[in-house]
């Protein structure tokens, strides 16, 4: 039986090439409670309805950290499944709200790779992602730098 495959090898990246990630997740309120509870992050507006009616958007906010999380997880089918490390996340950028039920969907645009100088059998693929939501806003966006061994 052959083993479970996941991920792409250094070779499979292209410079420029927009993979548009299958993967998404709405986000139910029982996930924002548990990962606000998990990483002590108890700010009243990611758990608490009586003081967000008086904030900004008048419901309950994602902790962000949990859409970056969840960005990242949808993008290891295609982009780290097969990653020695992840060496670097750069530029995290908050685009936009998120709110309990939303979807969240993900593409990422490879924009550079190269071999290591260290091992040749290896290379780091630089890449930028982007999170958006059901009705394609934009939500966060990151750059990070994934080892990947070569074929």
């Amino acid at each position: 039986m052959k083993a479970f495959e996941l991920g792409n090898y250094f070779e499979d990246f292209k410079v420029g090439e927009i993979i548009n990630h299958s993967t998404s997740k709405t986000i139910f309120e029982s996930d924002n409670n548990l990962f606000s509870l998990l990483t002590m992050n108890h700010h009243p507006v990611h758990t608490n309805l009586d003081f967000v009616k008086d904030h900004q958007h008048k419901k309950i906010l994602v902790v962000g950290t949990l859409v970056f999380s969840l960005a990242v997880g949808i993008t290891v089918p295609d982009i780290s499944g097969k990653a020695i490390a992840n060496l670097e996340y750069e530029t995290v950028k908050h685009l936009g709200p998120v709110f309990i039920n939303d979807t969240i969907y993900a593409k990422t645009k490879i924009l550079d790779k190269w071999i290591t100088k260290s091992n040749n059998t290896r290379g780091i693929v630089y890449v930028e992602t982007i999170a958006y939501n059901q009705k394609k806003q934009p939500v966060l966006s990151f750059r990070r730098k994934v080892l990947i061994p070569k074929k």
